[in-house]
């Protein structure tokens, strides 16, 4: 087993915002190595998360976000987001506030269309579904073989579209669902994102979340 010295104590709790046992543990788990110990909290975080379901958020945070090209040009791109927490303690509080801000630069930059996967329109699942079948019989793809490249198109076409499904921005091999879901874990209250609204000048319809907003909720 590698040895837990505090420098790789105080590195994991750098990169993962977790509690000194928590890292001391995932680290001895680990056997010393920082990456597979962050991959262990994190998979324990969300893990966490999903067992806060259906706690009440009656508090949160409308965050707002204007992007500039330059200085001196005025805002061509707006977002509001709403993102709800349980306790204006926490509310109130840096982390979840950066959160939040996080969410807003997110939608600002990967333009999403809708906050959850329930949201998109049936109709329209089904007529991408269908293009995506012509496409590929028209590349001459092996019949069997179609209905997987379909799924998978699919797919990609929901993390693209999806708020929670997406990449995030500034770590793409994490998806913004997971981002929600440890910070669910590190502020130890359930966490939901309500609704969104993303605005572009030059841009005659732009993605709002849905009514009833989406939950990562633990």
């Amino acid at each position: 087993m590698g040895k837990v010295t505090p420098e790789l104590i105080r590195q994991l709790r750098e990169l993962s915002g977790a509690g000194m046992m928590d890292c001391k543990h995932a680290l001895e788990e680990a056997d010393g190595d920082v990456e597979k110990a962050f991959t262990i909290l994190r998979e324990k975080g969300i893990a966490r998360a999903v067992k806060r379901a259906g706690r009440s958020t009656g508090q949160g945070v409308v965050e707002a976000y204007l992007h500039r090209t330059t200085p001196d040009f005025p805002p061509q791109v707006g977002v509001l987001i709403e993102v709800d927490c349980e306790t204006d303690f926490v509310a109130k509080g840096e982390d979840f506030r950066k959160l939040a801000k996080e969410l807003a630069l997110q939608v600002a930059a990967a333009t999403p269309r809708w906050l959850n996967r329930d949201d998109i329109p049936d109709q329209l699942l089904v007529e991408e579904r269908n293009l995506y079948e012509r496409k590929a019989e028209q590349d001459g793809k092996p019949p069997q073989a179609i209905p997987k490249i379909v799924d998978g198109q699919v797919e990609k076409f929901i993390q693209e579209n999806v708020l929670l499904e997406q990449p995030y921005f500034r770590e793409p091999k994490r998806i913004v669902k997971d981002l929600i879901a440890e910070n669910i874990s590190k502020l130890q209250e359930n966490i939901v994102v309500r609704r969104f609204a993303r605005f572009n000048v030059r841009e005659a319809d732009d993605a709002a979340g849905g009514e009833d907003g989406a939950a990562v909720e633990a």
